[in-house]
């Protein structure tokens, strides 16, 4: 497996297009294309807040009934959230001039937003837009990079990522690019994310692999602890690559699912690395613990502590927040066995042994922890299992932010 550059036109067959179509913002790209040569399985995972917007519930139905999809269009500015049977009809309306413009069926067409909630979409600025873009697909990484900066909202930048891989003798590409900066949230975090890949493989096992690997990748992040009611992460695969179509989950399966595994996790670690406000990738692991469930519970505790985040902000090695947070997560375990250690470029550091503080220099600890990407690593000595979850610090920006977002 090796990293290449691009994203979402990074994959053979994948077109990507952008356009300033002034839904809300006056000075930048704000709408975005991803179109496939061939039509793609595709499979999709959504948000879990009760309050789903209106692209989730197309989308949904979509990636459910339909045997194919070829291209999604998205919107940046404006959510389409709340917005009753007229917002689920601007999906549908949206769909059609996208299936006109591209010569698709419309029920192949797969709709995103995201930006405030509770606005309708303004039509005539969606539907030229979409004609526009439609025009202007192009397949060079360029292109993917544009869109990748078109679904921006409080995002400070863009976000993508490709890897290539063998698959069947035949050199298959994953790509992808996402946006989230805030109200993300395990379960499905303000997120979207689109990966493109020309591998074959069956709809069902390509839904399976996304579903699998979301437990591990962007249900491990949180910025704020809001779960959205936009999240959606689509996975199309057009099967340009000309591999074998995967039908079982044989060795070329497990090669796939490790090459989506890397794409998702660091498309889900840039949006927790650029949280509304942050200074700091703050990424938590969860080492020895007697089963994955209690990890995984461990290390979001840790991770949505707004104490912990806030001391990582400050570069303070206050440990008590973290061992707090452990104790109130809902996982049994025995503190006075617990080890800790902060671990930067700047160097490792151990805070505590067998949940007692360790004679350690306040300023080493302050120099690892001003590092922009810093790990604390928790050791509950019960087991072999472990869990990463990543977050970000808090800081007074992420305040200023949020009380006039709909400014």
């Amino acid at each position: 497996m090796k990293r290449i550059a691009g994203g979402v036109t990074a994959a053979a067959g994948f077109q990507a297009a952008s356009v300033a179509a002034g839904i809300k913002y006056k000075d930048r790209k704000d709408m975005a294309m991803i179109f496939s040569e061939a039509p793609c399985h595709v499979a999709g995972t959504f948000t879990t807040n009760v309050v789903k917007a209106a692209p989730v519930k197309w989308d949904q139905n979509i990636v459910k009934k339909s045997a194919f999809a070829q291209a999604v269009v998205v919107n940046a500015g404006i959510a389409n959230a709340c917005t009753g049977e007229e917002g689920y009809g601007y999906c549908k309306e949206t769909a059609q001039v996208a299936a006109t413009a591209l010569g698709v069926p419309e029920d192949g067409v797969l709709v995103a937003s995201t930006g405030v909630i509770g606005m309708q979409l303004p039509m005539e600025r969606i539907q030229a837009g979409v004609e526009k873009m439609a025009s202007q697909l192009d397949g060079g990484l360029a292109s993917g990079t544009a869109a990748a900066q078109a679904i921006m909202t409080t995002d400070t930048k863009k976000k993508e990522v490709a890897v290539q891989v063998e698959i069947g003798k035949k050199q298959v590409t994953i790509g992808g690019m996402c946006k989230g900066s805030g109200m993300i949230h395990p379960n499905m975090c303000t997120m979207l994310a689109f990966v493109t890949t020309d591998v074959a493989i069956s709809k069902e096992l390509l839904q399976e692999a996304l579903s699998e690997d979301i437990k591990d990748t962007y249900n491990m992040i949180s910025v704020d602890g809001d779960t959205s009611t936009n999240d959606t992460v689509l996975l199309l695969a057009n099967g340009m690559a000309g591999n074998p179509e995967i039908r079982e989950k044989n060795e070329d399966y497990q090669t796939f699912c490790k090459a989506l595994h890397v794409v998702n996790e660091t498309l889900a670690k840039k949006m927790a690395g650029d949280g509304e406000g942050c200074t700091a990738l703050f990424e938590v692991k969860v080492v020895g613990a007697e089963s994955k469930e209690q990890a995984v519970t461990l290390s979001k505790s840790i991770i949505t502590s707004n104490l912990t985040k806030a001391a990582i902000f400050g570069h303070d090695a206050n440990w008590g927040r973290i061992l707090c947070a452990m104790g109130y997560s809902g996982a049994q375990f025995d503190p006075e066995k617990v080890d800790l250690f902060f671990e930067s470029k700047a160097g490792k550091l151990q805070i505590i042994e067998n949940g007692v503080a360790l004679p350690y220099s306040e300023e080493v600890a302050t120099k690892i922890l001003s590092e922009p990407e810093v790990t604390a690593i928790a050791d509950v000595k019960m087991g072999e299992a472990s869990a990463t979850a990543w977050g970000c610090d808090l800081t007074f920006d992420y305040v200023k932010i949020n009380a006039d977002y709909r400014s």
